[in-house]
């Protein structure tokens, strides 16, 4: 038996190492398309990171067997090209699905990405898709959106705040200010009322020499009283004794 031609051999080679490093390989059907259509398709496909190559089905299953990408072998059936992705898949089957739109002898047939086998209609799906700088600008946007209103809050507490205590102090019926002027007046009373005390104490004996004077006073009155009483009785006794 003879060894394989140099020539098949490299181009399996080629397929094994593209499917490798890729990020996906999406497989379509090309019958009908014309030199200039495909040029075309190749020129769309190349703008969102996509390599647009035409096989043999038969290297390409070589290329398959064994590996991770054996998978692909179901697909190998009518003339095979296969899209080599290098960026998005999203957007490489986005513009595949376009342009079978203008073009319906494209024909897109599944393909792989990672260890996983597409379908057609899960490329479909995969077309649909934002692409991936509308993706993260919504995650962003949702991220932002709750740090924003969080943030908003944030202001608005000293301000509602501020209102509440405005409120409270005018239910109250008065400024903190007097409020505090009214704690700070018993303090100087307190103070002053200090201060004063020895002067109300060095003043404390006056009381008693009042008393001391009322207390002579009354003597004094008793003894006036005492001594005019005597002298009345006999006075009484001189005008009774002629009678007898």
């Amino acid at each position: 038996m003879e060894d394989p031609r140099p020539d098949k051999v490299a181009v399996v080679q080629e397929v094994q190492g593209r499917l490798d490093s890729a990020e996906a390989a999406i497989l379509t059907e090309y019958r009908g398309l014309t030199v200039a259509e495909l040029a075309q398709l190749r020129q769309a496909l190349a703008v969102v990171g996509g390599d647009y190559k035409v096989y043999k089905n038969t290297l390409v299953r070589l290329a398959v067997t064994g590996s991770r990408h054996e998978g692909l072998s179901s697909l190998l059936t009518g003339p095979t090209a296969i899209a080599f992705v290098s960026g998005e898949i999203s957007a490489v089957a986005k513009a595949l699905r376009d342009f079978s739109r203008t073009y319906p002898a494209l024909v897109l047939k599944g393909g792989q990405h990672g260890d996983g086998v597409l379908s057609a209609a899960d490329l479909l799906s995969l077309a649909d898709l934002p692409s991936r700088d509308v993706l993260l600008a919504r995650v962003a946007g949702a991220i932002a959106a709750p740090m924003q209103q969080l943030a908003g809050l944030l202001q608005a507490l000293p301000r509602n705040l501020a209102y509440g205590l405005q409120a409270l102090i005018d239910q109250r019926g008065g400024p903190p200010a007097e409020a505090g002027a009214a704690e700070a007046a018993p303090a100087d009373g307190a103070e002053t009322g200090d201060a004063e005390a020895p002067a109300a104490e060095a003043s404390a004996p006056e009381p008693v020499a009042t008393e001391a004077a009322a207390e002579t006073t009354e003597a004094d009155t008793a003894d006036v009283v005492a001594t005019a009483a005597p002298a009345e009785e006999p006075a009484a006794e001189t005008e009774t004794a002629p009678e007898g």
